[in-house]
């Protein structure tokens, strides 16, 4: 093994050591903040005024497919939208 290699194994091992203990809150965090996007996304369908309704019309369509495990992972038993059944 070149030392070019041995350097890189170890700035490999360097950064997983540093990284791995907040692996977890990166995720959680990142989780936290893709559920709040949701919920500006569908506010007015869900009756929240949304200033910039015009503008998340056209996401929906692409986050329909995460919208079950996120009114889930809410604690929304049922999908809280009245024309839309996913469950």
């Amino acid at each position: 093994m070149s030392l070019r290699e041995r350097l890189r194994r170890v700035s490999e091992l360097a950064t997983e050591f540093y990284v791995a203990p907040y692996r977890g809150v990166i995720a959680r965090a990142h989780r936290d903040q893709d559920d709040l996007f949701m919920l500006f996304v569908f506010s007015e369908l869900m009756g929240v005024p949304n200033p910039a309704t015009y503008y998340m019309l056209e996401l929906q369509p692409m986050l329909l497919e995460r919208f079950h495990e996120w009114h889930v992972r809410m604690g929304m038993e049922h999908s809280p939208l009245d024309g839309f059944r996913c469950c």
